[in-house]
């Protein structure tokens, strides 16, 4: 018992250090100074920064901090990082109207909540946190980049209000279908990697697509992609796609990317080379290479002459 006090009251001890260590560095901050970066400051919490009477941008990535008390106060803020810190939810943020910029990925928040009045927010990144749910989200309209890869969110809902909305990232979730993006008409990006969808469909109404992030899901046929003529990126890697097809009008596109999969039709190059900008191939491991790795590079440079990058290499 003795032991275990000592020691408690060493981390006690610690911890007050840590905390007037920082403190001090704390008070060192100008009053008129905008950007503020307290990265890897050892902080547990908040600190009191009222007199830096002009802040615009806050970093505090890489601390320990728990909870939001003292940012209320900072009504001045544009933007806030909490990068990679021990917050369990969003809270007491409701005056920084301010905000354009938030950042709370790598944290254990399990839900989307009290932010509805940020309605300036135009960037929002959440990544590998706890969220099942895309929610609260209708108030934040000026919103183009929106962040929720790494989570544990099973459907694409809630986003509807997002009309400005030019990229949004799903990564590494538990989505079955691609869904409810119809009014995300300004969709510059789309990222949906490493989910569980097994169809491409729901992108008719994104004619602004320009890049497509789909691989390691469960597609078996590139299909649905007739509207979206300025793609510009198409990755379908690491799926169950045996024929290269579905990219008639996609006279845009600049980069495929279609490793990992069941291609073994060398004719697939004829439908290659019928794009006109297409600069980037990758079809390592697929059949096609697997069965003829001496001969694969040679007959992909001769059906596609401009090509400037197989796979991870230059062909110049």
């Amino acid at each position: 018992m003795e032991n275990m006090t000592e020691s408690s009251d060493e981390e006690h001890n610690n911890e007050d250090k840590d905390n007037i260590e920082s403190t001090d560095f704390v008070s060192l901050i100008k009053e008129d100074e905008e950007y503020v970066d307290l990265t890897h400051a050892r902080l547990g919490r908040v600190p009191d920064l009222t007199h830096v009477t002009k802040i615009k941008s806050l970093c505090l990535r890489e601390n320990l901090i728990k909870d939001w008390d003292g940012l209320s106060l900072l009504t001045t803020l544009e933007s806030l990082d909490l990068y990679d810190n021990l917050l369990t939810n969003i809270k007491s943020i409701e005056t920084l109207t301010n905000l354009n910029y938030l950042d709370v990925s790598f944290n254990k928040v399990k839900k989307i909540e009290n932010i509805d009045l940020l309605v300036n927010l135009e960037k929002l990144f959440l990544i590998r946190n706890k969220l099942s749910k895309i929610e609260n989200l209708n108030s934040l309209t000026k919103l183009t980049l929106l962040e929720l890869g790494s989570n544990r969110i099973r459907h694409i809902q809630g986003i509807e209000c997002l009309v400005n909305l030019q990229e949004l990232y799903l990564g590494q979730n538990k989505i079955s279908k691609l869904e409810n993006l119809t009014t995300l008409k300004k969709l510059k990006i789309l990222s949906i990697q490493s989910n569980r969808i097994l169809k491409i469909e729901g992108l008719e109404e994104l004619e602004d697509l320009e890049e497509f992030y789909i691989s390691f899901n469960g597609i078996e046929k590139i299909e649905n992609l007739h509207c979206n003529k300025k793609l510009k990126t198409l990755d379908v890697g690491n799926n169950k796609i045996s024929l290269i097809e579905g990219l008639d009008n996609l006279n845009e596109l600049k980069e495929f990317w279609c490793n990992d999969n069941n291609v073994s039709d060398w004719k697939c190059t004829d439908i290659l080379a019928r794009l006109p900008y297409l600069e980037t191939v990758y079809l390592e491991r697929n059949p096609l290479q697997l069965n003829d790795q001496s001969g694969y590079r040679r007959k992909i440079k001769l059906a596609l002459p401009k090509l400037k990058q197989l796979d991870a290499t230059l062909t110049g």
